[in-house]
């Protein structure tokens, strides 16, 4: 299913009506790669159905959390009877050894869906966790967006992570977005001045309509072919500050200026140097490809 994921607003009734459907059929696999024919340990230690339990699911670090609705689900989708009740708001400030959810149900429900539900918890709260700490370090100055730079099957959720973590979406696949990579320019010739005004102009002339178009480039040069093209948007890929803050200058001149994207080697460490360079926005791939995981288990009461 194609999904406008950019143009989402995702409050929890949007999540319901919308994601709902496309996560079921994720979890699914998921969960059918986890217990396969039969969780064989609980079968074993606890052969009798219905040994009612407790249990709470709980962080040990501090961080932002995501996935609630996804861990409830995983639980539903073994046994309906599950009661699963949240402690926190979705995008909630927590504590280390702080309980985040409630659970009551069958014991082997819960032992056999636990894992599934941690992984997903753990994933999605690590990446809003991560983001929030890049939203933190620039404030308002810029925003901070994702990339295609994700886990295959979880774009959706890892991107949705991300903006509960307060940062944006970039485009979310390739149909939805023009931007014209360092390896389209290569393709079609080695004057990459030129072919970047080319490839532009083509692109603007051939875009739907609302369609912004998006190029890579490396260096001044590149950059002002591409603003003199007309590009809406330009990403400047592993620039140096001085650099980005010459081609900001030089836009001042036209009549329409572009957006200004920054991306390549950005850390929490050196953000601040990007931040307040008079760009729009910074892409950071390590928000979904190397978030650390949250750390959240469960406890059987």
């Amino acid at each position: 299913m194609r999904v406008d994921y950019l143009s989402m607003n995702y409050s929890q009734q949007m999540f319901n009506k919308i994601i709902k459907e496309e996560i079921e059929s994720l979890i699914k696999r998921v969960l059918a790669e986890d217990i396969g024919e039969g969780d064989i340990t609980t079968k074993i230690l606890f052969p009798k159905r219905q040994q009612k339990v407790k249990a709470i699911i709980l962080t040990k670090e501090k961080g932002i959390i995501a996935g609630l609705q996804v861990a409830k689900l995983v639980f539903k989708m073994i046994d309906k009877k599950i009661s699963f009740i949240p402690q926190v708001r979705e995008g909630e400030r927590i504590k280390a050894n702080q309980a985040i959810a409630k659970l009551t149900g069958d014991c082997a429900v819960l032992l056999s869906g636990e894992r599934t539900a941690l992984n997903f918890l753990g994933h999605l709260s690590g990446i809003a966790t991560l983001t929030n700490l890049f939203v933190e370090k620039v404030k308002d100055r810029v925003k901070i967006m994702d990339t295609r730079k994700t886990i295959p099957n979880l774009r959706l959720l890892e991107k949705y992570a991300v903006r509960i973590g307060g940062g944006k979406n970039h485009r979310f696949g390739l149909f939805d977005g023009i931007l014209i990579k360092d390896n389209h320019i290569s393709v079609k010739s080695q004057n990459r001045i030129k072919t970047i005004r080319e490839l532009v102009e083509r692109a603007k002339k051939k875009a739907a309509k609302g369609i912004k178009v998006e190029i890579e480039v490396s260096n001044y040069q590149e950059a002002k072919s591409a603003m003199k093209a007309g590009a809406d948007i330009i990403m400047l890929d592993n620039m140096k500050p001085e650099i980005i803050r010459k081609v900001v200058k030089f836009a001042i001149s036209l009549p329409k200026r572009p957006i200004f994207e920054v991306s390549g080697g950005i850390t929490l460490k050196n953000i601040n140097q990007f931040a307040s360079l008079g760009i729009d926005r910074i892409s950071i791939g390590s928000l979904t490809h190397s978030a650390p995981a949250l750390d959240i288990g469960m406890e059987i009461l």
